[in-house]
């Protein structure tokens, strides 16, 4: 029966978009919102219909697949429209359901007023029938496809406001360095189809655990070509500065892309993929090295922030780090468990900070907010509720037990990366709780509006709760059918000395940014009139100085280069095959004499020599 439910969870959403495309110039927004939010909701229901079937009566193996139609059929290329359903791709998809499902809802008072409210729902509901599509493809090709998709309306999304051309330029960033890691993915693709012969998912993995050995130089190349692609999409290092700008489109668009869609996609390609990264030792230490530097790096960024948003996306890099961390060592669950619990702060905080946006009459800079407590107490809980999980503050929050988690299978595997994971959650308190005492306490410096209505209230107050509670479902045992080797777990005693260890980075990063912002903020002031530390927190300011390299080494060389060929050297031949046939056409009017026995005598000749061709050997 699950088999059978599977298609509708992306195809709902799909319909959607479909008719809000077609045929939503014929609705009224109360009708848009009712399709763009209902057709979310529908998918929702059936991943929870598809999740009672399979754990109530668990298929064969814990996996099962349901085949729409043959996609193609060229030679041994064979993909179908099917996806497959385990453990991994159930999580995901309730996931991607249920908080896209809230963020809808949000939407619907946010953008109310907008002009483009149908094309924004439209291009919304596509974003989510793409993600699912990514996440419970049974074959490559279909994975792409999702993985484009999300990789357009990420651009649609980002640049929804286009008339302001910074808008466009932050969406133009996103999708080339995107694509970047999109071109890696594809040769990937390409080389795995030629040394396995197929691109079903499962027997492509199967293969090559048959017939590849470990740490030879196909599965290498073709597992760090995945890594390429997962980096692209997932804003990991070196591909991760455009996630900061993508901050250009709505609040919401923001909430889907960071907490629910888009950059978890190279979390699950690893995840999904994982034998091949096994048997590629050296390219499954370099994402635990990934991971662990890009944490440290955007936390790093996060902490000099001031614009709201662009603290969220800093932190949403960074514990997306956390998550390539887990994957690096083979934590695999604690990824996915990370990527849940991520997910339900993550878009609380997001939907909050909106909130707080809106109400503060569209000024970002949290330095020009304060005391806004009392004026916006739902969204104050919600933020704090948010910011406390993601600064993992122990035992009452969900981050708290997914972070831990992590760190402690990456204790058992290196020590070394346990600390950046630790550091990291010093950094990661700190902004976390910087941002809750700039914002919400000290001195009012601007006064509140209003505070948000039931339709952007009710997704704060279920992610509230989901931010608190989430953590206790912890899906590890469930996931564990999915994997064929996982990282070794530290002894109960280790165990409980690395969750205190982990319980005073996140009260010490507390207590610090309480002391620098509201206590003793003198002390800040001070600090920051030392050169070096101002020096430090601009080039922390401005992502490490990773867009002034690109620019440097690629973007203005090939802005010169434009300049220089501004007259196209390759439409050179194109010019000269139009002159030529000018040419060939002032000779050839001048047959035309108007003189008929010339014509006459012309198709003479004509068929004389088409009968001698046709009679030649």
């Amino acid at each position: 029966m699950s088999a059978a439910l599977l298609p509708w969870v992306p195809a709902l959403p799909l319909a959607g978009f479909l008719v809000l495309a077609l045929l939503g110039g014929r609705l009224d927004r109360r009708a848009i919102a009712a399709v763009g939010v209902g057709s979310v909701a529908a998918s929702f229901a059936v991943a929870l219909a598809v999740a009672a079937y399979f754990l109530g009566s668990p298929p064969p193996g814990h996996a099962t697949t349901a085949t729409v139609w043959r996609w193609m059929a060229i030679e041994g290329l064979q993909p179908a429209i099917a996806f497959y359903l385990d453990p991994l791709s159930l999580i995901m998809a309730l996931v991607v359901t249920g908080v896209g499902m809230l963020i809808h809802l949000y939407s619907i008072e946010f953008m109310d007023g907008d002009e483009g409210y149908r094309r924004y729902f439209a291009y919304l509901n596509l974003f989510v029938a793409a993600m699912l599509t990514l996440i419970l493809a049974d074959n490559l090709l279909l994975l792409y496809l999702g993985w484009e998709g999300v990789g357009v309306c990420s651009y649609l999304l980002i640049g929804y406001w286009y008339a302001e051309p910074e808008n466009g330029s932050a969406a133009r960033k996103a999708f080339v360095m995107t694509r970047v890691g999109d071109v890696a993915l594809l040769v990937g693709l390409f080389l795995l189809f030629a040394h396995l012969g197929t691109l079903q998912i499962q027997p492509l993995l199967r293969a090559a655990e048959a017939e590849w050995a470990s740490g030879s130089w196909l599965p290498i190349a073709a597992a760090a070509l995945l890594l390429g692609g997962a980096v692209g999409k997932s804003a990991q290092l070196p591909l991760q500065s455009w996630l900061p700008d993508a901050m250009a489109g709505p609040t919401p668009v923001s909430a889907l892309i960071h907490a629910a869609t888009m950059v978890t996609a190279g979390v699950y390609l690893i995840a999904r993929t994982h034998p091949l990264f096994v048997l590629a030792p050296p390219v499954q230490g370099a994402v635990a090295g990934v991971g662990a530097v890009t944490l440290l790096l955007a936390a790093a960024s996060a902490l000099v922030q001031r614009d709201l948003k662009r603290i969220l996306a800093y932190s949403t890099i960074s514990q997306i780090g956390y998550m390539f961390l887990a994957l690096g060592v083979g934590a695999w669950s604690a990824a996915i468990f990370h990527f849940m619990t991520h997910a339900f702060f993550k878009a609380l905080l997001f939907l909050t900070a909106g909130s707080v946006i809106a109400a503060m009459h569209h000024e970002h800079d949290i330095f020009r907010m304060g005391g806004l407590w009392r004026r916006l107490p739902v969204t104050f809980i919600g933020f704090l509720a948010g910011a406390a999980a993601l600064a993992a503050f122990p035992v009452v929050t969900a981050g708290f037990f997914s972070k831990d988690l992590i760190l402690a299978d990456t204790w058992a595997v290196s020590p070394a990366l346990w600390l950046a994971g630790w550091l990291g959650a010093w950094l990661t308190a700190f902004y976390s709780f910087r941002a809750v005492f700039v914002v919400f306490f000290g001195t009012p410096r601007m006064e509140a509006a209003y505070e948000s209505g039931a339709a952007m209230g009710l997704p704060v107050v279920l992610l509230t709760v989901l931010a608190i509670i989430g953590g206790w479902v912890e899906p590890v045992a469930f996931l564990a059918p999915v994997w064929t080797t996982s990282a070794p777990h530290p002894d109960p005693t280790t165990v409980r000395i690395l969750m205190g260890l982990g319980g005073i980075a996140s009260i010490g990063g507390i207590f610090l940014a309480y002391v620098a912002y509201l206590q003793r903020p003198e002390l800040l002031a001070r600090l920051t009139r030392f050169p070096a530390a101002g020096r430090a927190a601009d080039f922390w300011f401005h992502g490490w100085g990773f867009d002034r390299l690109y620019g440097a080494l690629f973007v203005r060389p090939l802005y010169a280069l434009a300049r220089i060929n501004r007259d196209d050297v390759a439409d050179r031949g194109v010019d000269g095959l139009v002159a030529g046939t000018w040419a060939l056409h002032e000779r050839l009017i001048r047959t035309q004499t108007g003189q008929l026995r010339w014509y006459a005598a012309g198709v003479a000749a004509g068929l004389v020599a088409a009968l001698a061709i046709a009679g030649l050997p």
